[in-house]
């Protein structure tokens, strides 16, 4: 699914694999954990005060702060955080 929302023909570097909430994932190495989630058909990234109005990748430039995530326990935004290989990202 995750090649199906990505550019055909488009050279990446390899692929790695890394987990969201115990999902295995992959994604090329390097791509910002908020695509390779988007890629991988996983839009909400956890809950504000209303559960109505999720957290959300939003403006994909690290300035907004409605992608943080927990990566290996400690907090980042998705959008300028790499993928890397074996790491485990969960909702915040």
């Amino acid at each position: 699914m995750a090649d199906d929302l990505r550019i055909a023909g488009i050279q990446r570097p390899a692929r790695v694999s890394f987990t969201f909430d115990g999902q295995a994932l992959m994604a090329p190495a390097g791509e910002a954990l908020a695509v390779a989630l988007l890629a991988s058909g996983i839009r909400r990234l956890g809950e504000g005060l209303d559960s109505a109005r999720p957290r959300v990748a939003l403006c994909l430039m690290g300035v907004c702060q409605q992608c943080l995530v927990r990566v290996d326990g400690r907090l980042v935004q998705a959008c300028i955080t790499p993928v890397q290989e074996g790491i485990a990202v969960t909702r915040a």
